[in-house]
Parts: structure tokens; sequence; C-alpha cells
């Protein structure tokens, strides 16, 4: 699924799902640098991001993978 990965002025990573018209606050993340990793979101999805850069600007789009689907 697309989503749309950005930080808020505090500097807190959140996921946007557009088709799920859903925005979650990343609670817990298994990779310090967030990518190639699973993110959990505030709703307890859990995500698997792709291999990126740890430098890498956001906000951006990338695909990712559901790993708990309820």
């Amino acid at each position: 699924m697309k989503v749309m990965i950005r930080k808020n002025a505090k500097g807190e990573a959140s996921v946007y799902a557009p088709k799920k018209d859903l925005e979650e606050p990343v609670v817990a993340m298994s990779r310090p640098e967030m990518w190639g990793g699973i993110v959990t979101l505030a709703n307890g999805w859990q995500l698997e991001l792709p291999e990126m850069a740890a430098d890498t600007r956001l906000p951006i789009t990338v695909e990712a993978r559901h790993v708990n689907r309820e």
C-alpha cells in the first residue's frame, strides 16, 4: 500500500494512508533509522518499510507492506 511518511513540528513521524484516509503517529520502530524495518502505528498496524538511506528527506511517499492484517 502507498503511504506518506512525514514529521510534525516536534519531529515525530506519522504515516498517512490515503486510500484509508488514515493518519497515525509512529509509536515504535524495529530499526532506529526506520527504513528497511517495521514501524508500529498508534492504531496497532505494523508496516514494513522499504530500504532507504538513513538521511532520506521527509515527507515521502513509499510502498509499504501491512504485516499484521486483522
